[in-house]
């Protein structure tokens, strides 16, 4: 997909299993990719996201435009794993989370071809930290493609139409995804690395450990840096240079 590197990223984060850990995990990397690209000279806009029940998100969805910004963060696609001290166990055990990340590049194709009687469109009010509505209107808009059942929730606009908007923009790029891959898998073509769909959950692509030791290493590269807190402040250059062949 390189020719979709100049356009603007669209990054997915979830949290993985493990409750409120994973969901803390899942707010550190929005953080670590929001300082990323402030250090890019980005512009990074969050578009929606699910936050979770004590601290965290339990899922994510940010715009991120400026140079090049799919093509130099299309490597950090896959599984990242956690190892820390829990802030959250009261007999300071080290647990271990996953989040999982992905990146797919903003797509407004002439090629897609989609029914308006197959989008589904439903509204709902934005909401905050702990599941509170912070606007009384129901502004944040949901776009359902019916027959692949692909949906996307938009809620960072003012109004209603902008949000939808920016939805429909986003369910372009997923189809246009899926239709790469199926085209891939009929050609009989190996799938990019990059793609998180041919990433297992579970098998990392980075491992951030904060304790017994303090190391961040990425599995593909073998790239290490002992100074995590530096890189979840968005130190990410030489992980993403290596990453990206650079």
């Amino acid at each position: 997909m390189f020719e979709y590197d100049k356009n603007k990223a669209l990054l997915y984060i979830y949290s993985g299993a493990g409750g409120v850990d994973a969901q803390d995990w899942a707010g550190m990397l929005l953080k670590m990719y929001q300082r990323y690209a402030n250090r890019k000279g980005w512009s990074f806009h969050v578009l929606h996201q699910s936050f979770g029940e004590q601290k965290g998100i339990k899922n994510a969805i940010c715009e991120i435009s400026g140079d090049d910004p799919y093509g130099i963060l299309k490597g950090e696609a896959g599984v990242h794993r956690l190892v820390r001290i829990s802030p959250f166990s009261a007999k300071s055990l080290r647990h271990t989370s996953f989040a999982l990340v992905e990146v797919l590049p903003e797509i407004i194709s002439k090629e897609i071809k989609v029914n308006p009687s197959d989008l589904k469109f439903d509204t709902f009010r934005s909401s905050g930290p702990g599941g509170q509505n912070v606007n009384k209107l129901e502004t944040a808009v949901r776009v359902t493609h019916i027959p692949t059942g692909i949906a996307v929730a938009v809620q960072s606009e003012r109004s209603q139409a902008q949000n939808k908007e920016k939805a429909i923009h986003i369910l372009y790029s997923r189809l246009a995804q899926k239709m790469e891959e199926a085209k891939i898998k009929e050609l009989s073509e190996l799938k990019s690395e990059n793609r998180p769909g041919s990433i297992e959950w579970g098998s990392q692509i980075r491992s951030y450990v904060l304790n017994p030791y303090q190391m961040v290493k990425d599995h593909r590269t073998g790239v290490k840096s002992s100074q995590p807190d530096k890189v979840l402040d968005g130190d990410l250059d030489k992980f993403i240079a290596v990453a990206d062949g650079k």
